[in-house]
């Protein structure tokens, strides 16, 4: 994890990714920064585990979104969530 750019809402993301897919381990974020308070995380999760992540309709990503936003403003940042293959 990067300590300098969001680290509350990088470990809030992982947790919740962790804690959705099918293979924990196979979870990886890449936080870069977009602009002076602004962090996008990119998240990789197993193929398999996708559609975990998204949800229905999105739902799940977006609950993800919502609560690593939340996360990122007690660091001082706005957040940007995105779900890689």
């Amino acid at each position: 994890m990067s300590d300098a750019l969001a680290p509350t809402a990088e470990s809030v993301l992982l947790h919740l990714c962790q804690s959705v897919v099918a293979s924990p381990d196979e979870v990886s974020i890449e936080a870069s920064s977009v602009g002076d308070d602004a962090v996008r995380f990119d998240v990789s999760v197993n193929k398999d585990d996708m559609g975990r992540v998204i949800g229905r309709r999105g739902r799940v990503a977006s609950a993800i979104r919502t609560v690593v936003g939340a996360a990122g403003a007690k660091d001082g940042v706005s957040t940007e969530v995105e779900f890689v293959e």
